[in-house]
């Protein structure tokens, strides 16, 4: 029998995605040395999500609510890690307060990890917890071997708040698979008609949950003030959230409903030419990104960047040189920067460069996932 790891995500593979990728890079290097990989979501993936992640050495279950603290969601890792007898267990989208490093070690798992994947509510601080709380946290996630944070800022939040030993706390960042990445003006083409987006528009694309706390309602009110004067200008949204049909209605009030398009989630990013077909890409999130896939797939794709100086964004979009920062919920500001970039087609692709170079140098999906079997142990058989 091969070694094995388990992998638990708290989420729905719903979309050839940051986490999806991920998956599968960890499953073909750890097929490479020998080892099984079993992955474990909230529920089976959509077909071509399944035929994605389908390698010889991948086996699929699902634990529905892992992330939630209860009797149900612990019993069925339990019954996991008795099946599969992982070596190791790879904690994500679950909580960092969680029964699965404990269950591990007394199913004789050898090494547990947890990343923090979280991102934190607006306006957050990052102050040290009370004692009682620390001491919970150390002594629930004492079993831990490591725990890898997404970015500089989140690893900020454990340890700076007491709740994670510096020694054990390593960043990481979220990467993109540069394999995958499309650079076919035809497909971007093609997507841009799929979507009756008119020829001779200049796309500003965000990639987001339709939710408040991504700053949908900052990109409109910025989009009606672009459209006064560049009404080449045509916004998309992708993605799906609680809040679609409000901000289209807003839109529809606005009067700039012929000037914004709105896909829905999309399968395959990459391959569907989501990033080809744009010209900007944006994050104006108003909650505290914990990383921002989105930005680094859009840099790796030699896309200029206008972002909210929230979280780790500012790690990630270096100000006048791949993008532009702006503060949370300035329209005003992201309605000037993204001018700056319709005018310009220059700046537009000496910052899209800028931020390609920066992607390949630190965000190269494989070179993460190296690190992170480093971490683990294995060697080459």
């Amino acid at each position: 029998m091969n070694p094995a790891v388990l992998s638990v995500f708290g989420l729905n593979p719903t979309r050839i995605g940051g986490t999806e990728s991920y998956a599968h890079e960890l499953s073909v290097q750890l097929g490479r040395h020998g080892w099984t990989s079993v992955l474990c979501f909230e529920e089976f993936p959509p077909e071509p999500v399944r035929q994605y992640l389908a390698l010889p050495n991948v086996t699929i279950e699902t634990v529905p609510k892992v992330w939630q603290l209860a009797w149900r969601p612990a019993r069925d890792v339990a019954r996991l890690l008795r099946r599969h007898r992982p070596s190791i267990l790879h904690l994500q989208y679950t909580g960092f307060l969680s029964v699965y490093p404990w269950l591990a070690r007394m199913h004789g798992v050898k090494r547990v990890f947890f990343t923090d994947q979280a991102s934190r509510p607006e306006g957050h601080i990052i102050a040290r917890a009370r004692a009682w709380k620390r001491m919970v946290t150390w002594a629930v996630d004492h079993p831990l071997t490591w725990v890898i944070s997404i970015s500089e800022f989140n690893r900020r939040c454990l340890v700076e708040a007491g709740l994670c030993p510096e020694d054990r706390a390593l960043r990481i960042y979220n990467a993109v698979d540069l394999a995958r990445r499309v650079e076919s003006p035809e497909r971007g083409a093609d997507f841009r008609r799929r979507h009756g987006i008119p020829d001779g528009r200049v796309v500003i694309l965000q990639v987001s949950w339709i939710i408040p706390e991504k700053g949908i309602g900052d990109l409109l009110d910025a989009a009606r003030t672009v459209l006064g004067t560049h009404p080449k200008a045509h916004f998309v949204f992708a993605g799906e959230g609680r809040s679609r049909q409000e901000y289209t209605r807003r839109a529809e009030d606005m009067g700039i409903s012929k000037h914004v398009t709105w896909t829905g989630l999309v399968t395959d990013p990459f391959g569907d030419g989501l990033y080809a077909a744009a010209d900007v890409v944006c994050q104006m999130s108003r909650w505290e990104e914990g990383f921002g896939w989105v930005i680094a797939e859009a840099m790796a794709h030699g896309r200029p960047v206008v972002g909210t100086r929230v979280g780790a964004i500012p790690e990630i979009v270096r100000d006048g040189v791949t993008g532009f920062l702006v503060n949370r919920g300035d329209s005003a500001a992201m309605a000037d920067a993204l001018v700056k970039l319709i005018r310009d087609p220059q700046l537009r692709a000496r910052l899209g460069g800028a931020g390609r170079t920066m992607a390949e140098a630190e965000f190269d999906l494989r070179k993460s996932v190296a690190q992170v079997l480093g971490l683990y142990g294995i060697r080459a058989q």
